[in-house]
């Protein structure tokens, strides 16, 4: 077994290679240790083609100790509402998220805590221990529930809309997320236009994730053709949301972040934010109460519990509402509360998008590097940057984000994929390149010296 699998805040790999039927069963009987006795555990799964083979490994195994309560194929967010709407021992999401077609994983919760760090590295070993072990045989009931209707209700009446209805497009990439979507904004009255929205796990029309402008490409033009306002983008597991306007501007994360945090302080003045190093300083700016976290939506989770945060966000667009929801990420329903924001104003998303504050950036860049070779690469990184005469100083929350006089530049490990993340920001393009290229050679040099 890989156990490079076992990541920061998920379990994910090549579903074929990495995740075989004798490693889904181990890993079936260690979260059923870690599960309360005599409790049930929710399992749902994304529309990927292979998490039928992995919902009937881990389901099968999870049964010698558990009922099973299998709420289908689901958007990430609907496995968490069952978790509070149910209350179960343990819940589990088959999902690859945004990642390429050919892989799988699993996000898994016990009780309401989402594992993440030392309780995954824990899961891990005792996964590894069962491997040889002969496999449980399933002596409790598989039983079935359909939460969709209670998702929608309980999210229709947590909104307060006004009377404006844009015409939308909802692009969800042949994820799991676009059927509920397209019941959610109909059902709230919006001229929705489905784009990619039946579910086919073999992504056939563009990769589920919207934090690539490429994936966004068909989404624009029809939003641009249709004379829609608004384009909403959902990633594989629809726990992201992406949205563009009619100008066929793309509003990343954390500009989502300002307008939906300046709308929620008309309602709650002195709420608090989250957001991750790669955010926009110009968001810090905006929403003086937000403070810098790590990245991962299981860290970001625990942040808000610890500090009572109303709202958080990442630049991939994972938004996290506590006001007015249930503290998960959730794409599908900070679309909604993005929409409940244009129903109370006359003017439209691109209007409001005109008035965002304005620095040159680029978009997440992602540079394949190995598991076992990335987190000594942003170390090395780290203290080259520290030395480096140019850096006026170093944020080491999550990887390195380095500050320079006009701008600053983030290195860090991606806790899902083999990959280095980077990100620039800086107030003119030349700023920018300039940021960027120092950055890239100590990128360059600390992979020569980690490989040598």
């Amino acid at each position: 077994m890989d156990t490079n699998i076992f990541r920061e805040y998920d379990i994910r790999g090549h579903a074929d290679r990495d995740l075989p039927d004798n490693v889904v069963r181990a890993l079936g009987v260690a979260i059923s240790e870690a599960t309360a006795p005599d409790t049930p555990i929710v399992v749902g799964r994304d529309c990927r083609l292979h998490s039928p083979r992995l919902f009937e490994a881990l389901t099968t195994s999870l049964r010698g100790a558990s009922d099973v309560i299998d709420i289908g194929i689901v958007p990430t967010p609907v496995a968490y509402f069952a978790q509070q709407h149910l209350l179960p021992g343990a819940t589990v999401m088959i999902t690859g998220s945004h990642n390429p077609a050919e892989d799988n994983g699993f996000k898994i919760m016990i009780g309401d805590q989402t594992l993440h760090g030392d309780a995954i590295r824990r899961l891990a070993q005792r996964t590894t221990d069962l491997l040889d072990q002969s496999p449980q045989e399933p002596r409790h009931r598989l039983l079935t529930t359909n939460l969709h209707e209670a998702y929608l209700a309980r999210a229709t009446a947590a909104l307060r809309l006004g009377p404006r209805r844009p015409r939308i497009v909802v692009d969800a990439g042949n994820g799991s997320g676009g059927p509920t979507a397209i019941a959610l904004y109909t059902r709230l009255g919006f001229d929705v236009i489905p784009l990619y929205c039946d579910l086919d796990g073999s992504f056939p029309h563009h990769h589920p994730d919207p934090t690539q402008p490429e994936n966004l490409a068909d989404l624009i033009s029809t939003v641009q053709y249709l004379g829609a306002e608004v384009g909403i983008a959902l990633d594989g597991d629809a726990d992201r949301l992406g949205a563009v306007d009619a100008t066929g501007r793309i509003l990343w994360g954390d500009q989502l972040m300002i307008l939906l945090g300046r709308d929620l302080l008309t309602e709650t003045p002195g709420a608090l934010f989250i957001g991750e190093v790669k955010c926009s300083q110009l968001m810090y700016d905006a929403l003086p109460s937000c403070e810098m976290w790590k990245v991962g939506h299981s860290l970001i989770k625990e942040r808000m519990r610890e500090t009572g945060a109303l709202l958080a966000g990442e630049m991939s667009g994972h938004l996290f509402f506590a006001h007015r929801w249930l503290g998960f990420d959730d794409g599908i329903y900070a679309g909604a509360r993005l929409l409940e924001l244009l129903s109370r104003t006359p003017r439209t998303l691109a209007e409001l998008a005109t008035e965002l504050p304005i620095l040159i950036s680029t978009p997440e860049i992602r540079l394949y590097c190995p598991d076992e070779e990335k987190f000594d690469v942003v170390a090395r990184v780290t203290e080259s940057l520290r030395a480096d005469p140019a850096v006026l100083d170093v944020i080491t929350i999550d990887g390195v984000r380095a500050r320079f006089k006009e701008g600053w530049g983030l290195v860090r490990a991606s806790n899902t994929q083999p990959t280095l993340v980077s990100r620039y920001e800086a107030r003119d393009q030349q700023t920018l390149d300039e940021i960027r290229q120092l950055v890239e050679q100590h990128v360059t040099t600390a992979r020569e010296i980690t490989t040598s």
